[in-house]
C-alpha cells in the first residue's frame, strides 16, 4: 500500500493511527551494522541497544555504509514488518564525494567558486541515490579560526560569507530543484552552532562564545542554509557556553525555530543524547532523552534513550507526546518530499549505481574542482615546468593514491590518479620515483634522493600528513610538517636542487621550515580521486593556479586562532605615536600570519584598482566599479575581493570584512572592467541591546586579491 499526493492534515491523520512506541521508532535512528544481511537473513546485534527484534524494525532511519542492493533488501524488509507501512530513510555521510571524490571542503572554497561547488554536491547526490541514500550530513558550515582542530578540513574556512555561499551552493546542489527526483538527496546543514570554536582545537572539547561573536561570526552560514531550503539540522556535538548542543532549548528553539524560522527536523549527532549524562546535565539515559526531546531532538541519532523510555515521559508529563508529534510530523513531512510514500525505493538502481559511479563525466567535474582548489603558495621562477623537464619524484604522496582525505567514506582508494601517474599521463619525463614513508627518512633514502636529484633538472616532492592526522578527532597541537620531511627539503636546498614542494594536507600548516629552502610550494590539500591529474596539470601551466586561501596560515603554532577579520585594538601594531614596546604584537614573531587569507599566487600578475565612483542602487545596495589588469603573459583567473570596514560604530568592528568577491578570467596583457555589487545586507550587524540593525555611516571599502594587500577608497553608506 503506497499513498501518493499526501498532504500535512493525511500525515497528521497518519500520526494519529500511531502507538506510542511507533512514534518514538520514528525519531530513532539506528547504524546499519544492525541490519546486516547474512545470506537471505537480516541480523544484527540489536542486545546492545537495549531494545527488541519489533523495536529495531520501528526505527524511522538508517545511517551508515550500504549499497544499491542492502538497502533495497532492508526497505522491503520494513515495508513488510511496517503496520502502517511507513518507509524508512537511508542516511549517511557524504562530505566531498561519493564515489567519485572531490575535493575537502577546505579546498573547494579556495576556489571562490560556488557554481562549481554546487556542481560538485550535485554529482555526489546523483551517485549516493543511485545507492539508494536520500540524506547527506553535509554541509558543515562551521566558521573555523583554529587549525590545530582536525575538522577544518570539513569546513569552508574562516570567514562567515564563504561558508554561507558555498554552505548554500551544496545544498541547492544536493537537493536539486525537486526533493523527489530521483537524483537529488536533502541536505542537513551542521553543526549547530559553533562547534568550530571549541577550545584548544580538541574535537568534541567546550565552546566559550560571546552572544555578540555567535550572532555576527557563527550563526550567519546556517542561517544562509536555512533559505537556501536545507532540509535538517544537525545539533553540535559540543557544549556552548556551557549547556550542550543537544539539550540547548534557547539554541534549537529560540534561535534556529523562532528567529531563523527552520521549518525542517533536527537530528542528533552520532551518540550525542547518551552524551549528556558525560556532559553533566543528565543523570541517566531516561533523563538524557527527556532533555534532548524537550530541547527540540528529532531524530536521535545511534542510540534508542527515546524509544526505550518514551511510556515513562508520557506518564510524568503528557505534554511530552505533543513534542513527539511535532517530532514525528516532521520527519513524516521529509519522507513525503523526497516521495518515499510514493516509492520506498526511490533512486535505489543497482543498474544507475553500476554505471553513474566514478564515470568519466563525474570525474571530469572533479578534476576541473582539483585545479581550482589548489593554492600556489611560492614560486621562484621554477614553474611551470616544460614537458621534457627531467624529474625526479619522491616523497609519500609521490605514488600515493591515499590523497582522498578524510570523510571520503565510500571513496575508492584504488581508483584514485596518484602524482606520479598523473605525470605519466600528462606526458612528463620522470627518471626516478622514490616512495618515502611519512616519518623518520632513513640516511640511505636521503643519500638515494640527492644521487638522482643531481642527474634531473627539478626534484618534486609530495610531502604532507597522513590522512589520519586530520578529520574527525584528529587533533594536533603542532601543525608543522614531520621533522625528517623538512630535513629533506633543507638538505635538497643545501645541495643546491631545484625542488617544487607539492603539500596534500586537511589543514593550514606551519611551513617555516620549508619555505626559505623551496622554490615553489603548491598546497594541494586531499585533492580527492583526480588529485594526480591536477597537480601535472598545474606543474605543466596547462591551467594556471586560481586558488586563493580561505583559513590563514599561522607563522607559529603560537599566534593560533590568527585570522583576518579580528576586532580593533586600542594600540595596534601600526600605530607610530605608540611607544614601540607597549602595542599589540609578539616580542619573537609577527603578529600576520604566514599566508594571509585570500592569499594565492598565479603564474601571470594582475593588477586591481577602483575605476570610478562606487554608485548606490535602487535596492539600496552599492556598485563597486574595478578594473583588473593582466600584466603578464599567460591568461589566468583572478579572485577579486571586497573588504569594508566600519570606521565608527557602537562596537569594535574587525579591521576589515569580506563582503564581496568575484573570480574573473583574464587574457593575458588584457584589462577588464567588472561591477561587483554589496548587497544591502553588507551593512547589517548584531550590536548587544539593539540587536540587528544596518549599520550606517562612514566606510573603508578595500578591493585587492588578497586581504592584506588591497586598494582603499571611502563610502558614506545612507
Amino acid at each position: 500500500m503506497y499513498r501518493s499526493n499526501m498532504d500535512k492534515n493525511q500525515i497528521k491523520n497518519l500520526v494519529r493511527q500511531m502507538t506510542l512506541k511507533e512514534k518514538a521508532g520514528q525519531v530513532t535512528q539506528l547504524p546499519s551494522r544492525y541490519f546486516q544481511i547474512k545470506g537471505s537473513q537480516l541480523t544484527g546485534t540489536e542486545n546492545k541497544l537495549g531494545i527488541t527484534e519489533c523495536e529495531k524494525w520501528q526505527a524511522g532511519s538508517i545511517l551508515g555504509k550500504m549499497d544499491a542492493e542492502s538497502m533495497r533488501n532492508i526497505q522491503a524488509e520494513n515495508m513488510k514488518r511496517s503496520r502502517l507501512k511507513i518507509p524508512m530513510m537511508f542516511m549517511t555521510d557524504i562530505i566531498h564525494g561519493y564515489q567519485t571524490i572531490f575535493p575537502v571542503p577546505l579546498a573547494m572554497s579556495c576556489s571562490f567558486n560556488p557554481e562549481l561547488v554546487e556542481k560538485s554536491a550535485a554529482v555526489s547526490a546523483k551517485e549516493g541515490s543511485a545507492a539508494g541514500y536520500q540524506v547527506t550530513f553535509s554541509p558543515m558550515v562551521d566558521v573555523v579560526r583554529d587549525p590545530r582542530w582536525g575538522r577544518v578540513m570539513e569546513s569552508f574556512g574562516e570567514d562567515k560569507r564563504l561558508n554561507a555561499d558555498f554552505g548554500s551552493a551544496m545544498v541547492r546542489g544536493y537537493q536539486g530543484e525537486d526533493l523527489k527526483h530521483p537524483e537529488s538527496m536533502a541536505a542537513c546543514v551542521k553543526h549547530f552552532a559553533a562547534y568550530g570554536a571549541v577550545q584548544g582545537g580538541r574535537d568534541y572539547n567546550t565552546a566559550d562564545v560571546s552572544e555578540y561573536s555567535l550572532r555576527n561570526q557563527y550563526l550567519p552560514p546556517f542561517k544562509a542554509c536555512i533559505d537556501a531550503g536545507t532540509k535538517l539540522v544537525m545539533a553540535a556535538f559540543q557544549a556552548l557556553n556551557g549547556v550542550p548542543a543537544t539539550a540547548n532549548r534557547w539554541l534549537l528553539n529560540d534561535i534556529l525555530r523562532s528567529e531563523m524560522e527552520f521549518q525542517g527536523t533536527v537530528i542528533s549527532d552520532w551518540g550525542a543524547v547518551m552524551e549528556l549524562i558525560r556532559h553533566g546535565v543528565a543523570e541517566n539515559d531516561t533523563d538524557a532523552g527527556e532533555e534532548a526531546l524537550r530541547a527540540g531532538i528529532q531524530i536521535e541519532m545511534a542510540t534508542t534513550t527515546i524509544m526505550k523510555n518514551i511510556d515513562e515521559y508520557v506518564n510524568l508529563d503528557p505534554n511530552i507526546e505533543i513534542l513527539l508529534d511535532r517530532a514525528v510530523e516532521s520527519i513524516l513531512l521529509l519522507k513525503k518530499e523526497l516521495g518515499l510514500f510514493e516509492d520506498p525505493y526511490r533512486g535505489v538502481n543497482a543498474l544507475r549505481e553500476k554505471n553513474q559511479l566514478r564515470c568519466a563525466k563525474n570525474r571530469q567535474a572533479a578534476l576541473e574542482m582539483a585545479l581550482e582548489s589548489c593554492v600556489l603558495l611560492e614560486n621562484h621562477a621554477v614553474l611551470p615546468l616544460q614537458k621534457d623537464t627531467s624529474i625526479v619524484l619522491a616523497g609519500p604522496y609521490a605514488e600515493s593514491q591515499e590523497i582522498l582525505g578524510p570523510w571520503s567514506v565510500d571513496g575508492v582508494v584504488e581508483d584514485a590518479v596518484s602524482v606520479a601517474q598523473g605525470l605519466r599521463n600528462r606526458g612528463g619525463c620522470l627518471k626516478s620515483i622514490i616512495p618515502l614513508p611519512f616519518e623518520k627518512i632513513s640516511k640511505q633514502e636521503m643519500e638515494h634522493i640527492l644521487e638522482d636529484s643531481k642527474k634531473a633538472d627539478v626534484t618534486i616532492l609530495a610531502l604532507g600528513e597522513p590522512e589520519l592526522w586530520s578529520g574527525e578527532a584528529g587533533c594536533r597541537s603542532e601543525i608543522t610538517l614531520p621533522e625528517s620531511q623538512c630535513r629533506l627539503v633543507k638538505e635538497l636546498f643545501e645541495n643546491k636542487i631545484k625542488t617544487v614542494v607539492l603539500l596534500f594536507n586537511g589543514r593550514p600548516l606551519d611551513l617555516r621550515s620549508i619555505v626559505p629552502y623551496s622554490d615553489a610550494i603548491i598546497e594541494m590539500w586531499f585533492p580527492g580521486t583526480e588529485g594526480g591529474n591536477a597537480a601535472a596539470d598545474l606543474l605543466f601551466g596547462k591551467v594556471n593556479p586560481s586558488g586563493h586561501l580561505t583559513m590563514s596560515f599561522p607563522y607559529g603554532s603560537g599566534q593560533i586562532p590568527v585570522y583576518y577579520n579580528m576586532g580593533n585594538t586600542g594600540r595596534p601594531k601600526e600605530l607610530l605615536e605608540q611607544e614601540p614596546r607597549y602595542k599589540s604584537q609578539y616580542l619573537n614573531i609577527p603578529n600576520e600570519p604566514l599566508y594571509q587569507f585570500g592569499y594565492g599566487l598565479s603564474y601571470t600578475n594582475f593588477v586591481v584598482v577602483f575605476d570610478g565612483e562606487i554608485q548606490k542602487l535602487d535596492d539600496g545596495a552599492y556598485s563597486v566599479p574595478i578594473k583588473v589588469t593582466n600584466t603578464g603573459n599567460r591568461a589566468g583567473k583572478a579572485v577579486i575581493q571586497v573588504y569594508i570596514h566600519k570606521m565608527k560604530s557602537k562596537v569594535a568592528r574587525p579591521v576589515k570584512e569580506l563582503a564581496a568577491y568575484q573570480k574573473v578570467m583574464i587574457r593575458a596583457g588584457e584589462s577588464v572592467s567588472i561591477n561587483i555589487p554589496l548587497e544591502k545586507k553588507s551593512w547589517d550587524y548584531w550590536i548587544p541591546n539593539i540587536g540587528w540593525t544596518k549599520d550606517a555611516g562612514h566606510y573603508k571599502i578595500m578591493v585587492g586579491t588578497d586581504s592584506q594587500y588591497v586598494e582603499e577608497c571611502d563610502l558614506i553608506v545612507e
